[in-house]
């Protein structure tokens, strides 16, 4: 009866220890997966951003309004610009099979993902931030 009890109690262990390392494998697919999702949040705007930069563009002058479009235009600008970066260094960073597919990634590349989900939304609340900032100047205008 003993040694029953114990070839069950380390069958449940080693299932149990089973379980965290599949969690474990999920959680890790599971992060990629998220940081993806930032990216196709964010990405959909980008058209937005750049024909915002055109309206900010037309409304530049010496003026003091004008200079406050110059700011918001800049702001779209780097906005566009991080996106751009971010995802030429995530693609330098991970190969298609790892993002797409779910290919295991090392401890190092683990730690990469870290930084790059946090760099993803940074860059989504800056794409957020500035399309927010431009269509407040503008609607500023449209009451005036």
């Amino acid at each position: 009866m003993l040694k029953t009890i114990q070839f069950l109690f380390i069958v449940l262990c080693i299932s149990l220890s089973g379980c965290k390392e599949q969690d474990k494998s999920e959680e890790k697919g599971q992060r990629m997966q998220k940081v993806m999702e930032i990216h196709d949040e964010a990405m959909p705007r980008m058209g937005e951003l750049s024909k915002l930069v055109g309206e900010m563009k037309a409304r530049v002058d010496s003026t003091e309004r004008g200079q406050e479009y110059e700011e918001a235009m800049e702001e779209l600008q780097e906005a566009y610009s991080g996106m751009m970066e971010w995802m030429q260094n995530f693609g330098d960073r991970f190969e298609p099979d790892e993002i797409i597919n779910g290919k295991e990634l090392s401890e190092e590349k683990q730690e990469w993902l870290l930084e790059e989900e946090e760099n993803i939304k940074e860059v989504r609340e800056q794409i957020n931030s500035s399309i927010n900032r431009a269509r407040e100047l503008l609607e500023k205008d449209s009451i005036e």
